[in-house]
């Protein structure tokens, strides 16, 4: 029976990218068929070119593409917008993964994958996707004040935007200021992989936003051995 427009529209809207026809071609049809409203793009221009017009709730983005790649492609949205990324990619090696994190994509799936898994994976970051009352405890986090209703770092009249895995990373830390966290703790609480070395990506792309130094951090500390600790205090909202 066919979806109403009322129902398509409040389906996730989900952007694809891949210059293979046929996988981009599979991969919307089977998102179609489990809850999600995928539309395609074959390269980066033409994924910038959509996401200009149209809004959606997550990015699926193949690594190896002619032009900008996917992981180009993922810094370069990185620097405007927090949507969801998942990386296609044939690269299976650890090293890709932390390269493709590391340029922000929040998820991982290497090729040949069963479709299966990527729609639960889909459905695991839209999941995390916070969802924040107004109002509520904001964090001092040395000058910045951590704002998690609006999603950013505020010090003074800058404001830095957050990914979704650097807002629940710091949400986790914030809920546990001057504590040590685990990694494996870390995470979990972000639906993460739990290898140190994507922990540890994760960390420093948040230290980044926080202009920490990643040698000598005064906020978000590493105790070694143990975890992270992020040194914060919690206080009223203004």
């Amino acid at each position: 029976m066919a979806e109403n427009n009322g129902s398509w529209a409040a389906r996730p809207h989900i952007l694809v990218v891949d210059d293979d026809d046929r996988i981009r071609a599979l991969v919307c049809r089977y998102l179609n068929d489990h809850g999600f409203l995928a539309l395609s793009a074959a390269n980066s221009a033409e994924a910038h070119e959509t996401l200009s017009q149209t809004v959606f709730d997550a990015l699926v983005v193949d690594v190896m593409m002619p032009g900008q790649d996917g992981r180009a492609l993922t810094a370069e949205i990185r620097q405007t917008q927090d949507i969801p990324i998942l990386l296609l990619t044939a690269l299976s090696e650890v090293e890709d993964k932390i390269k493709g994190l590391t340029a922000g994509a929040d998820d991982y799936l290497p090729k040949p994958f069963d479709p299966r898994e990527l729609v639960l994976r889909l459905q695991a970051i839209l999941r995390r996707r916070p969802k924040f009352k107004p109002g509520g405890e904001h964090f001092k986090i040395g000058d910045w004040i951590f704002n998690p209703a609006e999603n950013d770092l505020v010090d003074g009249a800058v404001s830095v935007r957050l990914t979704d895995v650097e807002l629940t990373l710091l949400r986790a830390l914030c809920g546990h200021p001057n504590d040590i966290l685990s990694r494996e703790v870390l995470a979990e609480k972000c639906g993460l992989d739990a290898s140190e070395r994507t922990i540890d990506v994760q960390v420093a792309r948040l230290r980044r936003k926080l202009g920490e130094d990643s040698k000598t951090p005064k906020y978000l500390q590493t105790v070694r051995g143990k975890g992270y600790m992020l040194r914060a205090e919690r206080i009223e909202a203004p």
